[in-house]
């Protein structure tokens, strides 16, 4: 196998520990000795073993002077498990090839540096684009203590997410909707705001096949949340985070006593501080959060820069109506050069309907991992 196979190998690898491995990266690790792998391995989840030593432990032969492809730069501090820099030079590891810098202060840099000073041939940057696809979640998340809010919704043709009359099942086809679901267990939580609740009293569940379910969040200043709603009863299945603006002790209580976890973040206009709740998603290890909001959410998260990227499901029809429901609500733009800005980074066919996918340019550019 040629060394970008080899790279690529690795990269397969780690998108197994999709929707398990957070707050942590997705890592992917292959052994190769006198042109043969002799051991591969991935970080499975959070606080099961590193890639790295994964990889070591699958081992078929001894490991020493093997070459090491691996796709983000080796840790080189205790976390929740040990050192991988001390598992490398304890198995004679003659060459790391690193794809990903990994921007956790604690390990930029000193991964490599460590396993150079102590005699390694380190190659830094082979295939990083690639490498780098696979985190944006973990590089955000490390880098800010913010989730990764990704907007979804499904529309028409037409720019339409519901008829005039609120009707929305279905937008999209089957395998649209099966994809979502994917995406449900990709991110560690998901978030609506209470009018989607009063209306479809919903689940907010993975339906995927051996899919982790979100922890489901609420923006509900006024803490609407019916203690019999859907959610509330299935709290064992999944927790409940339901974000308020000074609700009555009454109502929280009511919450409480079924096991919802209620936050009070009143922001200056009486409704939630999306920031604040984000900076406590954060605390949480909530490190990435689906978006699945009204136009009346989506247009305040966006307002609040906290939205990272964008899942457009297009659906071949057309609803009309100039009092249709759209993705982005409020008072919307002057101008089109107020617009906020997109880089598309996706384009899926799903059946008859289409997935595009945006990263939100920021001031500055998209945002990216740090060099």
């Amino acid at each position: 196998m040629t060394e970008e196979a080899l790279m690529r190998r690795a990269i397969a690898l780690a998108r197994r520990g999709e929707g398990w491995v957070s707050p942590n990266p997705m890592v992917g690790a292959v052994l190769v000795k006198d042109g043969r792998i002799i051991g591969e391995g991935w970080h499975a989840r959070c606080g099961d073993l590193h890639a790295e030593r994964a990889a070591l432990k699958s081992c078929t032969e001894s490991p020493r002077g093997a070459a090491l492809f691996v796709t983000l730069e080796p840790c080189c501090h205790h976390g929740r498990q040990p050192p991988c820099t001390d598992a490398i030079l304890q198995a004679g590891i003659r060459r790391v090839v690193i794809g990903s810098r990994d921007p956790n202060p604690k390990v930029h840099g000193k991964g490599a540096a460590l396993l150079r000073a102590a005699g390694v041939d380190v190659q830094e940057d082979f295939l990083r684009a690639e490498c780098d696809q696979l985190n944006p979640v973990f590089f955000h998340y490390i880098t800010t203590r913010l989730p990764y809010v990704t907007m979804k919704y499904a529309m028409t043709a037409d720019g339409k997410i519901a008829t005039r009359t609120g009707a929305s099942q279905w937008v999209t086809g089957e395998k649209a909707r099966a994809h979502v679901q994917r995406l449900r267990h990709r991110h560690r939580g998901i978030l609506v705001g209470i009018g989607t609740v009063l209306q479809d009293d919903p689940l907010l569940t993975c339906r995927m096949a051996g899919g982790r379910n979100p922890v489901r969040i609420i923006c509900d200043s006024r803490l609407d949340l019916p203690p019999d709603s859907r959610l509330c009863q299935t709290v064992q299945e999944a927790p409940v985070i339901v974000a308020a603006a000074g609700a009555s002790p009454e109502k929280r209580a009511a919450l409480e006593a079924k096991g919802v976890t209620v936050l009070d973040l009143p922001g200056p206009d009486g409704k939630v501080d999306l920031s604040a709740l984000c900076r406590e998603l954060g605390k949480r290890e909530i490190d990435s959060v689906l978006l699945e909001g009204g136009g009346t959410l989506n247009d305040a998260m966006l307002r609040a820069g906290l939205v990272q990227h964008v899942c457009a499901y297009l659906a071949p029809k057309l609803f009309g109506g100039a009092q249709a429901m759209t993705p982005v609500a409020g008072r919307g733009v002057d101008t089109p050069d107020d617009c906020i800005r997109l880089r598309r980074t996706g384009l899926l066919e799903l059946g008859e309907d289409l997935l595009l996918e945006f990263d939100v340019e920021k001031e500055g550019g998209p945002c990216s991992p740090v060099s």
